[in-house]
């Protein structure tokens, strides 16, 4: 008998799962559920190109339409599943029907945190999570207006460099005392905050929110300090929770999101998470950990669609992800922390630079400001739990290749 596999999240982890499954053989059923009516597409031009204006909606999808009927992969849009009963392997829609299937993969990525203030429900106050956002953003900035983004994150500065370029004036509220601290360490993101000052971003941190005024419409943000920012639109980006209501519904065990294995398996049999949602084991760190990259939403969906189709490979990666502010590139690999060694190459100030995280001797982690390369063989190192000596870190006239193939010479003392 054909046996039916189903995704839930047209995603990126959605769309890569399903392409998986149809290239490591799978011929039978393959059914991918989304809320969205809209094609699987990439988010990261949410905050950046499709603001500007550089990308139009149909450029980010990560398949043309023509894909899924070729591959005869079933596409129910605009459809959210409800409930699934693990006993009868049946996932119940909120059209009433139910679909019956025989291997199930959860990738319901994240939904936004919201705060507890007054005012979200005014007209210009967003959550920058889907295109339908990103579109509404653009169209009501325009060229000029104010946008107040509530939350310095990278999501947050993203949209803040997009937004000046067109004329607008951006107020960043940010609670914490600085901003990009927690992913990217003080000093590294201290000065990128200096960057997007001197670009006209007007920054304060400390600030707590108390409340979004307006008519029917926004027109300002109130701090609990006296601070007013007027505003056209407001987009809150304070973080994100996964979405795990539908596995913790039906007795799937839940941690820091969908526990699964290295193998993508949830602790019920022939359910799989992967991407936002799923924590699993990461073998650098020993230790259990979530991660809201693009690199794992895709290549943890390959690795959950392998062991779906049978052919089982763990899953172990370096973490990366990216942000690209403005015409500045930033690149985070391995799990930098802020109590590490920190070895600089370049000065930061320059905003050419690599900031490498030694942990006992070992490399843990890089951070790389407009030095794509320096990540990417800094991925190796850490793969290989090298113990790199820091002054060949350090020292820019080393090549770092020479480095990862130890070939590089002594260190002068």
């Amino acid at each position: 008998m054909t046996e039916t596999y189903a995704v839930i999240g047209a995603s990126l982890a959605g769309a890569r799962a399903v392409e998986t499954l149809r290239a490591e053989g799978f011929d039978g059923r393959i059914v991918l559920i989304g809320a969205e009516h809209h094609l699987p597409y990439d988010r990261p031009p949410l905050s950046k190109e499709v603001i500007t204006g550089r990308k139009q909606p149909h450029e980010t999808l990560i398949h043309p339409a023509r894909f899924y009927s070729d591959n005869d992969i079933e596409l129910l849009l605009g459809t959210r599943a409800t409930r699934i009963d693990t006993a009868t392997r049946t996932v119940e829609l909120d059209s009433g029907a139910a679909l019956t299937v025989d291997k199930l993969l959860l990738c319901t990525g994240t939904a936004p945190r919201r705060p507890d203030i007054a005012g979200l429900q005014l007209d210009g106050v967003y959550f920058l999570r889907t295109m339908e956002d990103s579109i509404a953003i653009r169209d009501r900035l325009g060229h000029g207006g104010s946008l107040v983004v509530v939350g310095g994150g990278l999501i947050g500065m993203e949209l803040a460099a997009a937004a000046v370029t067109l004329g607008t004036a951006v107020t960043v509220l940010e609670r914490d005392s600085g901003l990009l601290r927690r992913v990217l360490g003080a000093q590294v993101g201290d000065r990128l905050a200096r960057w997007h000052a001197d670009r006209g971003v007007c920054i304060r941190t400390g600030a707590e929110v108390e409340r979004i005024e307006g008519d029917h419409r926004v027109r300002r943000v109130c701090t609990t300090d006296g601070f007013t920012a007027e505003a056209d639109v407001v987009v809150i980006g304070i973080g994100v929770a996964p979405a795990t209501g539908l596995a913790d519904d039906c007795g799937i065990a839940i941690g820091n999101g969908v526990i699964v294995d290295e193998y993508c398996r949830s602790s019920v049999p022939g359910i799989y998470a992967a991407g936002d949602i799923a924590e699993h084991p990461d073998h650098l760190l020993r230790e259990s950990i979530r991660l809201e990259h693009w690199q794992n939403a895709q290549n943890q969906a390959i690795a959950a669609a392998r062991s779906m189709a049978g052919n089982a490979r763990p899953y172990r990666e370096v973490p990366w992800f990216w942000s690209d502010q403005g015409d500045t590139n930033i690149q985070v690999a391995g799990h930098p922390r802020s109590g590490d060694r920190t070895v600089w190459r370049g000065d930061p100030e320059s905003l050419e630079f690599s900031a490498f995280h030694l942990r006992d001797g070992q490399l843990v982690g890089a951070v790389s400001v407009n030095r794509r390369r320096d990540v990417r063989l800094a991925m190796h190192l850490i793969s290989q739990r090298t113990r790199p000596e820091p002054a060949l870190l350090a020292d820019p006239s080393v090549d770092l290749r020479s480095v990862v193939d130890g070939t590089a010479p002594a260190p002068t003392p």
